[in-house]
């Protein structure tokens, strides 16, 4: 007969293995939410305008409002000691975003979805965290890796069937499925039970140290370098130049959907590699890839160009994010972690943010793919020269 304490311990432990499930399936559902429409909505918002800084300004929201709302998200979670509440709340925008982007009928109708989207994106760095927190800190980049490649395998469904539900019921039935999965996400939340932290009141003084701390800042300054060009280019204006070529919307999902396959591959290959490499060699390796990739979409003439520099792109992205993102929360204390990654989080999302919005007034003024070079040259030189700052 087991003993109270064996039977104590193992109950521990299945209700912490049923945590993070939950968390898991919360994840799956999320992103789902986030990205049926993906891979045909810059293609969907050209139909609503010609001009191609529009087209990169409704984009772009998706990033600016995870820029605004990140940090403070992270400082006031940490200070309530909540973060459920926030996560079911940024599940509900999901939804929200999505239903609006399906009913809308104008390009400013879509800016505002977009937007909406972007808040519902703040929540992330909230569930990275609650993630990490079911595992001793030392294991922040191998646990943010994880998180990251279930991430990847609910997007790249999601992005596998949009061109499915575009032939079936247009561009709005993407977003109305999407407004579904988000709805079951905050089903799946709700059933997390989360033990309240002490409340801890943000200090100034505090916040200024984390802000200022080089292990913290540099990582979310290089991610924000790299996701300038992912957003520049596989999120945005690819699937422009693939339509340009002649691309279905089926194929806009393929080239999407093998993106994040390679995001998957490269975030749970670094969960592999992690302690075995420094961390320097692997943000390096990301961005002369990064680099590789745009150089493919300036030269490209046909649709298997794209199609390489799309996977490229992801296994840079995959590779980069997971380190950099792990990097920023290893040496802080677990009452500063959502802090710690709201920053990461709002200041990569910067580039997301400018990414979409300076590539398409570029575009507008030299052309879509020789826009692309002008950004991987920028982003390798910037990318190199950032990383040599990065602690080992």
């Amino acid at each position: 007969m087991a003993s109270p304490v064996l039977t104590k311990t193992i109950t521990r432990v299945n209700s912490r293995r049923g945590v993070i499930g939950l968390y898991m399936a919360a994840v799956v559902f999320y992103w789902a939410s986030m990205y049926f429409y993906v891979p045909t909505l810059s293609a969907y918002i050209k139909t609503k305008t010609n001009d191609l800084a529009m087209v990169g300004l409704v984009m772009a929201q998706y990033g600016l409002w995870q820029a605004v709302a990140r940090f403070p998200l992270g400082i006031v979670a940490d200070w309530m000691g909540r973060r459920k509440p926030f996560i079911i709340a940024g599940f509900a925008l999901a939804g929200l975003g999505a239903l609006w982007m399906g009913l809308t009928n104008s390009v400013n109708g879509l800016l505002i979805g977009r937007a909406l989207t972007g808040f519902a994106a703040s929540v992330w760095v909230l569930l990275v965290v609650a993630v990490n927190s079911q595992f001793p800190p030392e294991d922040a980049v191998r646990i943010s890796a994880l998180a990251l490649g279930v991430n990847s395998v609910s997007r790249m469904f999601a992005t596998s069937v949009t061109g499915a539900l575009n032939d079936r019921g247009g561009y709005p039935l993407a977003f109305f499925v999407a407004a579904g999965a988000a709805a079951l996400a905050m089903l799946t939340m709700a059933g997390v039970r989360e033990v309240a932290r002490p409340p801890k009141a943000p200090s100034l003084g505090g916040l200024g140290k984390l802000i200022t701390r080089r292990d913290v800042l540099v990582p979310s300054l290089l991610c924000a370098v790299s996701q300038f060009a992912i957003w520049a280019g596989p999120f945005t204006f690819t699937p422009i130049l693939a339509k340009n070529l002649a691309a279905s919307d089926n194929t806009l999902s393929l080239l999407t959907s093998l993106n994040i396959a390679m995001v998957m591959l490269g975030s749970f290959a670094t969960s592999v590699i992690a302690r075995r490499v420094s961390a320097r060699w692997i943000v390096a390796f990301t961005f002369v890839v990064i680099a590789l990739s745009m150089g493919m979409l300036t030269l490209a003439h046909s649709l298997p160009l794209v199609f390489v520099a799309q996977i490229c792109f992801g296994l840079a992205s995959g590779i980069g994010y997971s380190v950099l993102m792990g990097l920023s929360i290893r040496d802080v204390d677990e009452t500063q972690r959502a802090t710690a990654m709201g920053l990461f989080q709002a200041v990569y999302a910067t580039g997301m943010f400018a990414g979409p919005w300076l590539s398409g007034i570029l575009a507008n003024r030299i052309g879509i793919q020789p826009m692309f070079g002008v950004v991987g040259a920028a982003c390798l030189i910037i990318g190199l020269v950032g990383t040599r700052q990065l602690a080992g």
